[in-house]
């Protein structure tokens, strides 16, 4: 027993490191498949010996059954908002009451921090250990969203260091990056779910759900800003160690000598806001002295201290043409805005998704109005709200048809849910959407098997499931429009090699709603051939670390579909071969190496060349920085090459790069 107690401490002690150096330092030694196969050990060595089993185990992130509602959290010191300035005059103004308000002070000094569009948290921490941790609320008493915070990998669940007090209550935003939440509602439409409108709703949304493994699929992360009953100088004094104890913190904070300079750190973010990978509405700007602070104290519900310069809303009016309805590959029906085009945050934007009749009805869009709309990230942007006065008489309210669009048949909405859908599923625009799943990039990656080519498939009835596709050949290809000889033999080429494939890649395509890459990664791991897999039950899939009830429910209604289990046993007759499940990589030639790539590749597309480099061991990024290792060089390069010759990273061509893993 001692002997595996040595076992888990070690990894344990491996793993939050590991978690430090990534979310903390950006500085990964690891690829992400090296760090599951170690947490997936860590896990079954606990099961085999509860009794070591302790609350800051990594493990333990996950694990807490679904609750029915959110106990209340008080705070022992009121989680305040902040005082909003909306110009330069109010800053000026801010400055001013806090000279006054330290008459006696020769110096004030600022510290500037981006304020981040997510969710406000308070962490506490007994010991070391993360014990409790809550949302703002009314700023006296939050929600209990303990269980929902484990699941955040960059909330260390046991300090780095010894040196924290007894109580440490810590405060901070849980947020979601931009390409992150872009995946998060790709993967949400292909499942016929209501896509989020921006990522600050969807990270607030994720930490409120009721079933945590729900929340731990969901790509959030964290910022520590504010440290509570520690003794620290200075605002600088607390960042800094935060840091030290495994807090990751928003490396662009600014120490400012004036308001004057803390003015043109707001208004230089305003301008590059677009080039961080998350959303910020504005600054924070802070009196770095905690001296200073307390002298001034607090208004009712806002510190005298600080305050928040926001930024002017990415925000324009246009008109909507017409709403269409589109039919997914469960079925669901979603309306859609035809706007006309109109420039917002530098992009032109046509199209706003309406997600379903109660969101039409909440806002009372009408084609033919004049709308507010509002872009949220990198995804359509969000109407905002429909500006009346300009309305137009004689519009109607919209519904959504009675029957599907495509195939004519009646749409039903169940009880309880907000999505229409058509439950004829032999829909053809249910199986175009279920086959482009089934063979796109993420999934069995056949190439050549475009939208139109699908569409022509399924309209001619060569195509009635994913089986079918294995079934091709080049007589019954060529027929089809702009389809000869050539392009024919290479669409069953590529069928042909798709037929050795990661488990995990197919069991992805299937489309099983709930299952995203990342759990379609961590099932193939645990069952390790198809077989296994289809057989087996509710218990073994609640067993498996980080899927809960819900996504349980999804699988083995998905396996126990007799329909379903008929097509999976006709695509493995067709010959599937899958690989060994990614529960490790190739080779370690590339471990502890940053890449980062640029330009267009000519041999492969860049999420080809970041799979390869995980595969070897290394780790793709998408910034240069100190830590990066090979800048690699397509044509096209733009300044990152000049940044990386700035900073002395080796610049490097795709050839030198193929080289390197020895292909």
């Amino acid at each position: 027993m001692r002997e595996v107690s040595k076992k888990i401490n070690l990894l344990r002690k491996e793993l939050n490191l590991h978690n430090y150096r990534y979310y903390v330092l950006d500085d990964p030694i690891i690829s992400d498949s090296q760090y599951d196969s170690m947490l997936i050990k860590l896990q079954e060595l606990e099961e085999k010996n509860p009794k070591l089993i302790t609350v800051d185990s990594p493990t333990q992130r996950i694990g807490a059954t679904p609750i029915e509602s959110f106990g209340n959290i008080e705070h022992r010191l009121p989680m305040l908002s902040l005082e909003n300035a909306m110009d330069i005059n109010s800053l000026i103004a801010f400055d001013d009451r806090v000279k006054k308000g330290l008459s006696k002070e020769k110096k004030v000094e600022y510290v500037a921090e981006l304020k981040l569009d997510g969710l406000a948290v308070e962490l506490v921490y007994e010991n070391g250990v993360f014990i409790k941790g809550s949302t703002r609320g009314d700023g006296l008493t939050g929600e209990d969203i303990t269980q929902n915070l484990r699941t955040v990998k960059s909330i260390p669940l046991k300090l780095l260091s010894n040196e924290s007090p007894e109580l440490l209550e810590i405060r901070g935003e849980v947020f979601m990056e931009k390409t992150g939440f872009f995946q998060l509602n790709q993967d949400r439409l292909k499942a016929e779910n209501s896509p989020f409108a921006n990522p600050r709703n969807a990270a607030a949304g994720s930490l409120r759900q009721l079933d945590p493994s729900i929340t731990s699929s969901r790509p959030l992360r964290f910022f520590a800003y504010e440290a509570l009953n520690t003794g620290y100088l200075s605002q600088l004094d607390i960042l800094s160690n935060l840091k030290k104890l495994g807090f990751p913190v928003n490396p662009h904070a600014k120490l400012c000598s004036s308001i004057y300079s803390a003015i043109k750190y707001s208004e230089r973010w305003e301008k590059d806001r677009e080039k961080l990978p998350y959303d910020i509405d504005g600054v924070v700007i802070k009196i770095n002295s905690l001296k200073q602070r307390e002298s001034l104290g607090i208004r009712s519900r806002s510190p005298r201290w600080a305050i928040a310069g926001k930024f002017r809303a990415q925000q324009e009016t246009t008109v909507i043409i017409d709403i269409l309805a589109s039919v997914g590959r469960t079925g669901a029906i979603t309306p859609v805005a035809k706007l006309n085009p109109v420039s917002v945050g530098g992009v032109t934007v046509t199209n706003a998704t309406l997600h379903n009749q109660d969101e039409i009805n909440r806002k009372d869009v009408r084609i033919g109005d004049t709308v507010l709309i509002q872009r949220a990230g990198e995804v359509i942007p969000e109407i905002v709200k429909v500006i009346l006065e300009k309305r137009i008489k004689g519009t109607k309210a919209y519904k959504l048809p009675r029957n599907c669009p495509d195939c004519g048949s009646k749409v039903i909405r169940y009880k309880g849910e907000v999505v229409t859908r058509c439950q004829n599923t032999s829909c053809p625009a249910q199986l175009k959407g279920r086959i482009e799943h089934f063979v796109s990039k993420k999934a069995m990656n056949i190439e050549g098997l475009g939208k139109q080519l699908i569409d022509q498939m399924v309209e001619n009835g060569l195509i009635k499931d994913f089986s079918d596709i294995f079934r091709l050949d080049i007589q019954s290809i060529k027929k089809l429009d702009r389809m000869g000889e050539k392009s024919a033999s290479n669409l069953v080429s590529a069928i042909k090699n798709s037929k050795s494939v990661p488990l995990w890649k197919f069991i992805y395509g299937l489309g099983i709603r709930n299952v995203g890459e990342h759990l379609a990664k961590i099932i193939s791991y645990h069952f390790k051939n198809i077989q296994s897999l289809l057989n087996a039950s509710t218990e073994e899939f609640q067993m498996i670390f980080e899927i809960g009830p819900i996504v349980t429910k999804s699988i083995v209604d998905f396996l126990d579909s007799n329909s379903n289990s008929a097509i999976i046993s006709k695509c493995i007759e067709s010959g599937l071969v899958f690989d060994d499940p990614i529960s490790s990589t190739k080779t370690s030639i590339l471990e502890g190496q940053h890449f980062v790539f640029t330009g267009t590749l000519e041999k492969f597309s860049r999420q080809d060349a970041k799979e390869l480099v995980e595969a070897y061991g290394g780790k793709a990024i998408s910034t240069v920085t100190n830590k990066t290792d090979y800048l690699v060089a397509g044509k096209g390069v733009g300044s990152k090459k000049d940044k990386a010759h700035n900073m002395g990273v080796k610049v490097i061509t795709e050839s030198e790069f193929l080289t390197l893993l020895g292909l």
